[in-house]
C-alpha cells in the first residue's frame, strides 16, 4: 500500500494498469481464436496441444495423398482391364474363325483367306498390348513389373503390382512334349521312348498351386490324363491324352499280314478284339477302320508305314484272336525302335500337360519335362489340323487373358477397400485434430464478453484512482 497522502505513488492506478494489460492480452487471444476458429494459433498457446495437432496434421496430409495415390492406381487398373477386354473380344473372333476353318467344307482358297484374317487379328492383339499406356507408362507389354503403389501414410504401407505380357507372341498354350511308350508284357523289351513307370507325380501350376497322383507301369495315357484333370482345380494345369504310334509292317513269305488287337481302358464302350488278315498295307488299314466301332482303334498309312491311333488315349493291346491268328503271326509289325509286336504288347500312348502359363511336372521321367509356349501369333488355320490346334491354343490364350483380367480386378478391389479405409481413418483423425485445436466458439465468445467487461472496468478503476491525488493538490497554498 502506498504512503498515506502521497501524490507520487498511486497503487490503485498501478493495479488498474496491470489488470488492463492482462485483460488486453486475454482479449487479443480470444479475438484470435474467434477469427481463426482455432484454440492453438502458435506453440505458445498450448505447447503440448501444438505438438499433438502437428502429428495429426502430418498424418492427415499423408492419408490425403495416399488416397490420391490409390485412386490413381484404380484408374491405371481400369485402363489395363479395358484393354484386356478389347483383346479378349479379338481372341473370341479368332476362336470363331478357327472353328470355321476346322470344318472340312472349306476350300484351300477360303482357308487361306481365313488365315490372312487370323494374321490381322493376332497383330491387333499385339497392337493393343504395345500401345496401352497410363501416364506414358506401358501396361501390357511385360515391362510393368514390380511397380509399387504407396497406399498408406507411413513407410511400408505399399502394394506391389505386375502385369504380364499380353502380346500375341506371349500368350497361348504352355505344354510339355508328348511322351510316348510301348512295352512288351512278355519279354520286358520296350521301344526307345520307354514304358510308363509307376511313380508319384507332382504338378505345380502357374500360380503355385500343386497336386499329385500316382501312376502304374501299365496305365493308359487316358487314365493318367484323368488323374491330372481331377486336380486341375488346384494346379490350373490340364492334361490331354492321345495314343498314336507308327509301325513298320512287313508281309510274310506267302504275302500275308496277320495280327489281332483291341483298345483297353476303364469306362470305355469299346475294346472288343478284332483280327486283321490282309495281303497289303492298304487292306490292313481298311480292315481296322471297318471295325473301329468294335476296337476303338483307327488306322492310317503313309510312306509304307502303319499308324495306329486311339483318340481317347486308351491302351492298344496286341492279342490273340483265335487258334489260327496270333499277334505277329503272318508278317511282322515292328516299332520304330525295332521291337517286334507280340501277344501282350501294349501301346500306351502320349500325355501332354497344358496350361495358360508356365508350370512344372515332376516325379516321373516319362511325364516330366520343360514347358514350351505355342503362341497365339503362331496359329495357322490354313489346314484342318492347324485349325484344330489353333482352337486349343486360343482356348488357353483366352484363359490367360481372363486370368490376368481377374487378377487386376482383385487388385482393384483391394485398392477400393483401401480407399474406403483411408477415408474412414481420415475422418476419425480429422475429428481428433478438431478436439485438440478447434476453438469452442460459444465458450470463447462468453470469455471475450467477460474480458471486454473487465477491460472497461479496469479503465474505470484507473480513472477513479487519480481522484484522491487530485484532492491532495487542493491542500497546496
Amino acid at each position: 500500500m502506498s504512503a498515506v497522502g502521497s501524490i507520487l505513488t498511486n497503487t490503485g492506478a498501478l493495479s488498474a494498469l496491470n489488470s488492463i494489460a492482462t485483460t488486453s492480452q486475454t482479449n487479443n487471444a480470444l479475438q484470435s481464436e474467434l477469427a481463426s476458429g482455432l484454440s492453438i494459433n502458435s506453440p505458445a498457446d498450448n505447447p503440448a496441444g501444438y505438438i499433438t495437432a502437428q502429428g495429426f496434421t502430418s498424418q492427415l496430409n499423408g492419408l490425403t495423398q495416399a488416397t490420391s495415390n490409390a485412386n490413381q492406381g484404380v484408374s491405371l487398373l481400369q485402363t489395363a482391364q479395358s484393354a484386356i477386354g478389347q483383346q479378349i473380344g479379338v481372341v473370341q473372333q479368332l476362336n470363331s474363325i478357327a472353328v470355321q476353318a476346322a470344318n472340312g467344307t472349306q476350300t484351300p482358297a477360303e482357308s487361306q483367306s481365313l488365315q490372312t484374317l487370323v494374321g490381322q487379328l493376332t497383330s491387333q492383339v499385339t497392337t493393343i498390348a504395345s500401345q496401352t499406356q497410363f501416364n506414358n507408362i506401358n501396361l501390357l507389354d511385360g515391362t510393368f513389373s514390380g511397380v509399387q503403389f504407396q497406399v498408406g501414410a507411413n513407410e511400408g504401407q505399399t502394394l506391389n503390382l505386375s502385369i504380364g505380357n499380353t502380346t500375341a507372341a506371349n500368350i497361348g498354350m504352355y505344354s510339355t512334349a508328348k511322351g510316348s511308350a510301348f512295352t512288351n508284357a512278355s519279354s520286358g523289351l520296350v521301344s526307345a521312348a520307354g514304358a510308363f513307370t509307376g511313380a508319384a507325380v507332382t504338378i505345380t501350376g502357374p500360380t503355385g498351386g500343386s497336386g499329385g497322383f500316382t501312376t502304374t507301369a501299365t496305365e493308359s495315357a487316358a487314365a493318367i490324363a484323368k488323374a491330372a484333370n481331377n486336380i486341375s482345380g488346384k494346379t490350373g494345369v490340364q492334361a490331354q491324352a492321345t495314343n498314336s504310334v507308327t509301325y513298320n509292317v512287313a508281309a510274310s513269305a506267302n504275302g500275308g499280314i496277320k495280327f489281332a488287337l483291341q483298345a483297353s481302358g476303364s469306362g470305355s464302350n469299346y475294346g472288343g478284339k478284332i483280327s486283321v488278315n490282309a495281303s497289303s498295307l492298304s487292306e490292313v488299314v481298311s480292315q481296322i477302320n471297318q471295325q473301329t466301332s468294335t476296337s476303338g482303334v483307327i488306322a492310317s498309312s503313309a510312306s509304307g508305314k502303319l499308324t495306329l491311333t486311339q483318340d481317347a488315349g486308351q491302351n492298344i493291346k496286341f492279342s490273340s484272336a483265335g487258334t489260327a491268328t496270333t499277334a505277329g503271326a503272318g508278317g511282322t509289325v515292328t516299332s520304330a525302335a525295332g521291337h517286334l509286336a507280340a501277344t501282350g504288347d501294349v501301346q500306351q500312348g502320349q500325355v501332354q500337360f497344358q496350361s495358360s502359363a508356365a508350370f512344372t511336372v515332376s516325379g516321373s521321367a516319362k511325364l516330366a519335362g520343360a514347358t514350351s509356349l505355342t503362341s497365339l501369333a503362331s496359329i495357322n488355320v490354313g489346314t484342318t489340323a492347324g485349325a484344330n490346334n489353333a482352337i486349343n491354343v486360343i482356348k488357353y490364350a483366352l484363359a490367360g487373358l481372363n486370368n490376368q483380367g481377374g487378377q487386376l480386378g482383385a487388385v482393384q478391389q483391394r485398392l477400393t477397400a483401401n480407399i474406403n479405409n483411408l477415408n474412414t481413418t481420415s475422418t476419425n483423425v480429422t475429428t481428433a485434430l478438431g478436439v485438440v485445436q478447434d476453438a469452442n466458439i460459444p465458450q470463447v465468445a462468453n470469455k471475450l464478453t467477460q474480458a471486454t467487461i473487465q477491460a472497461q472496468s479496469g479503465v474505470a478503476a484507473l480513472k477513479n484512482s487519480t481522484q484522491l491525488q487530485q484532492s491532495y493538490l487542493s491542500l497546496l497554498p
